[in-house]
């Protein structure tokens, strides 16, 4: 005798709006400004000891998190923050540029 899983229905994302995608991505421009800021200010005392590490910056309260690998540092904001959708935070890399990714 073979056991059924109960019949899911996944619903379909509810489309956003052209004008609500701009407000977005407007939000998180701002935020990343923000904390560029910051960053620029903390990166000269921070580099030399933890160079290439993962800083998360929180622009409001100026407090960051700090990690050597981006799981530690993601596991680390959620412990923090918790899942939203809003951003809040934005992340750099300790290094001469910032960048945590290869282009």
């Amino acid at each position: 005798m073979t056991q059924q899983l109960p019949r899911r229905s996944t619903l379909p994302r509810k489309p956003i709006s052209s004008e609500e995608l701009a407000s977005r991505q407007q939000q998180r421009l701002e935020l990343a400004a923000r904390c560029r800021v910051i960053f620029d200010r903390l990166r000269p005392s921070l580099i030399e000891a933890h160079h290439n590490w993962y800083i998360a910056i929180d622009p409001d309260t100026q407090e960051y998190i700090i990690d050597p690998t981006f799981d530690g540092v993601t596991k680390k904001v959620l412990e923090a923050y918790g899942y939203s959708h809003e951003p809040k935070l934005t992340m750099f890399r300790l290094n001469d540029t910032g960048c945590c990714g290869k282009i």
